[in-house]
């Protein structure tokens, strides 16, 4: 299966109740429902798929990607900091962004009967989930997390995600390590037709400690009750934080 393609409605969620949800924000609260089992599956099936056939490669990528997904990306003028060494495995407690003023519990997530990557419970969209299976954030290789873009009656903890830029932070708080400070280096937007997990997921740079935060998003399809795009933030390590 492909995954949806992607949006430029930019979403996420802050700190609100306690739940990681948002009270207010920054790119306002139109009416949304709860993204169903149906388009994350299709979502996360994808990230399955490429776990299993590319967690072993060898090379990374050099530049965003083209053709069938369009990426936000950079521009050309945006410096850059420089990676910082992989730090050791930790297991994440807590996703902050502080543009989006999201600060958010991080749960464990596994595969699902279907062989796909389970998203948070619908009742705890100010939740994110994080592949256990894959990648601490921080070490070396590719972090996935996920969560949801909205409720039926209020953003959810990614509701804004795909408003990040190039340059700003993200922050995972680690057990009984420093928190992993990364930088974003590309917002991508991905097609449905031709998708590459590969390209959208595998390692930008052979070694670094990445980390790429995704949602749904675009225009909500009642026909196939899922939305009809994705967001993928890129995102690298760039030091550590207390």
């Amino acid at each position: 299966m492909s995954v949806q393609e992607a949006q430029n409605t930019r979403q996420s969620e802050g700190e609100g109740d306690g739940d990681g949800t948002a009270d207010a924000p920054r790119g306002g609260v139109p009416g949304g429902r709860l993204v169903t089992g149906i388009a994350w599956t299709v979502l996360l099936l994808g990230l399955w798929l490429w776990g299993r056939e590319a967690t072993d490669a060898g090379e990374g990528l050099s530049r965003p990607a083209t053709g069938d997904m369009a990426a936000a990306g950079r521009p050309p003028d945006v410096p850059l900091p420089p990676a910082h060494a992989p730090l050791g495995d930790a297991r994440p407690q807590r996703l902050d962004v502080p543009e989006l003023g999201i600060r958010a519990p991080v749960m464990d997530r596994g595969l699902d009967t279907g062989g796909a990557i389970e998203p948070p419970p619908f009742d705890r969209p100010g939740s994110v989930g994080w592949y256990a299976d894959g990648v601490r954030p921080g070490a070396a290789g590719t972090a996935l997390m996920v969560g949801h873009v909205d409720t039926e009656t209020r953003p959810a903890v990614f509701y804004e995600l795909s408003t990040l830029e190039p340059g700003e932070t993200i922050r995972v708080a680690r057990d009984d390590a420093p928190a992993a400070e990364f930088t974003v280096d590309d917002v991508q937007v991905l097609t449905r037709d031709g998708f590459d997990a590969q390209q959208a997921y595998g390692p930008r740079d052979t070694g670094r400690a990445e980390l790429r935060l995704i949602t749904c998003g675009g225009t909500f399809d009642r026909t196939t009750n899922s939305y009809t795009a994705n967001v993928v933030v890129s995102a690298y390590l760039t030091g550590t934080a207390s």
